[in-house]
């Protein structure tokens, strides 16, 4: 059985997010990225939520973001192979109204590419994860001459980051979409650092910004790097890159990863230069709408 809403409470919200941490146990891998959490834990009026029920007890889960038509589902691991992922996506299929769908397969395993086959749907889009040591040198930093770098201040700088991530992110589906809104949601949340958020001004324009997110006592990550088109050409990028590899080092942290677009072969040329690796692949699939 499947039950659409509109909005989670808070008792389904964390029953959604214990079929994510089983799921991520069993598999490896989380089911579900940052921002379709975000959707679960606060309203979102363009988002879908279908709730996959076996005997009563909650299943699985889907997620279906209208403003952009894309999905995630996850299947708790003790309902799998009952015909719940199948039933979810045959759902999303349904409120979509014969639009595109689009659902992210993290680590593409293959069960959930035998769900996109058994279902319709083929491999439209890829994302990498990549992953370089940072225990050891990292090249010298060069800032761009007329670049001056500060960290971000929560509050001031809010709109001048919307506008340049807009600029940044342009083509992309998802980053380019952020709001004030969806700014406030990630600065809130327990793991967020403005010390690891660096931007970069020309004058009075922001011209970049690099924000790093620490996982654990290990781990950090490149979480966004953008550079305004009119400031590509001149290695920002790079100096940004560094700028937060060094603050990540400096918190003794033993590895970065990032995630990057495997279209985007201007940033893994950049990245490749640095010294990250592939290690693993997100695989979005689409239907063919009616």
């Amino acid at each position: 059985m499947i039950e659409a809403r509109q909005r989670l409470d808070g008792e389904v919200a964390a029953a959604v997010a214990a079929i994510r941490d089983a799921a991520t146990k069993a598999d490896h891998v989380g089911p579900m990225s940052e921002q379709a959490l975000l959707r679960v834990r606060f309203d979102a009026p363009e988002t879908e939520h279908l709730l996959g029920l076996d005997d009563g007890v909650l299943a699985g889960y889907a997620q279906l973001d209208h403003a952009g038509s894309s999905a995630e589902v996850v299947v708790h691991p003790d309902h799998r192979r009952r015909g719940i992922g199948r039933a979810l996506v045959t759902e999303l299929l349904s409120v979509a109204r014969g639009r595109e769908v689009r659902v992210w397969a993290h680590g593409d395993l293959p069960a959930a590419a035998a769900l996109a086959a058994a279902t319709g749907f083929a491999k439209v889009r890829s994302l990498w994860l990549m992953r370089r040591p940072i225990d050891a040198d990292l090249p010298e930093l060069r800032i761009p001459y007329g670049i001056t770098v500060h960290t971000f201040r929560p509050g001031v700088d809010d709109e001048a980051w919307v506008a340049v991530n807009a600029r940044a992110f342009a083509d992309h589906p998802e980053q380019g979409r952020l709001t004030v809104a969806d700014l406030h949601q990630r600065t809130q949340q327990p793991w967020f650092d403005p010390a690891g958020f660096f931007v970069a001004w020309r004058a009075a324009t922001m011209a970049g910004f690099h924000w790093t997110k620490v996982h654990d006592a290990t781990t950090g990550e490149v979480y966004v790097l953008g550079i305004d088109p009119t400031e590509r050409g001149n290695r920002l990028g790079k100096a940004l890159l560094l700028v937060g590899l060094h603050h990540l080092q400096r918190r003794g942290l033993a590895e970065a990863i990032l995630y990057v677009e495997e279209t985007n072969t201007a940033g893994i040329g950049l990245y490749t230069e640095l010294g990250f690796t592939r290690v693993a692949v997100d695989v979005m699939y689409a239907n063919s709408p009616e």
